[in-house]
């Protein structure tokens, strides 16, 4: 894994933000390209090594970064709160401003790929809607496109965790500020306005290739969201994994590399001949 580095982007809604990310592989110039979107509590570093293992896998090239909040990326202002569409802006305006900082234009699409989990998978569905012609395809994991009671409840919880035992020692690991990044996750998944928040009707116009997994014994959202995928983008392949909680790249990190190779194989065969 090569060594960090720092994009710095203008955003309407956020100001200018550096963004911290790394290149995986980066030789691989003709191979195809994942874009890995973390989870709500995620970063660069929180990913750990499973992004290089995937890329190392199916002969892929990989980029990783941390949205602004998270990680070594500019921090969320004390006080602030993300805003209901705070997904979308992600999606629509901040995402586009990285991939060309770091010059991956709409001339690159054919190869490029988005992993996103959770947060980072509704992202990248939100992305794959609303750019077509900047991406090949998108995998998402335990993505969210509505508001459950099941994860209100597990968010809450978490909340509780934070407060009272050694989490945010362990999460101050991989965020130099830990509180920016719990407290704007947490604040706006637990406000009750968030609960009106709904994809489902932008993931309708994905035209692209998606391959959706979850884990069957996710605590933060049921079969529900795989279920709204099916019906809503025909195309999609959707993968419901047994004994495996939110985070299929911990807890089932074999299934689920078997999978994404062969999903991108078949629509990149040229991946088939990199890993090779």
């Amino acid at each position: 894994m090569s060594d960090v580095q720092f994009a710095r982007i203008e955003t309407a809604s956020h100001g200018p933000l550096s963004l911290e990310y790394r290149w995986l592989n980066p030789e691989l110039a003709d191979a195809p390209l994942l874009v890995f979107l973390h989870e709500g509590l995620g970063s660069v570093a929180m990913w750990k090594d499973w992004p290089q293992q995937l890329c190392d896998a199916g002969g892929f090239r990989g980029l990783v970064y941390s949205r602004n909040g998270y990680g070594r990326s500019t921090p969320r202002p004390h006080g602030e709160k993300w805003p209901v569409d705070f997904m979308h802006r992600q999606a629509r305006e901040v995402l586009p401003a990285f991939l060309d900082a770091v010059g991956i234009g709409p001339e690159q699409a054919e190869r490029v790929w988005l992993v996103g989990h959770s947060d980072g998978g509704s992202i990248s569905l939100l992305f794959s809607a609303a750019f077509p012609d900047r991406l090949a395809g998108a995998v998402v994991l335990a993505p969210h496109l509505f508001v459950e009671d099941l994860s209100v409840q597990s968010i809450a919880k978490t909340k509780t965790v934070y407060e009272t035992t050694d989490l945010r020692t362990k999460l101050g690991r991989y965020h130099d500020d830990v509180d920016s990044a719990f407290w704007g996750w947490n604040d706006i998944w637990l406000d009750p306005a968030f609960r009106e928040w709904n994809l489902v009707g932008a993931v309708a116009s994905i035209s692209k290739p998606l391959l959706a997994i979850q884990g069957e014994d996710d605590e933060y959202g049921t079969m529900a969201q795989m279920d709204s995928i099916a019906a809503h983008v025909a195309h999609a392949t959707v993968v419901k994994l047994p004994a495996c909680g939110h985070s299929p790249h911990r807890d089932a990190p074999v299934p689920l590399g078997e999978a994404i190779v062969a999903f991108i194989g078949r629509h990149h065969p040229s991946a088939n001949r990199q890993a090779a």
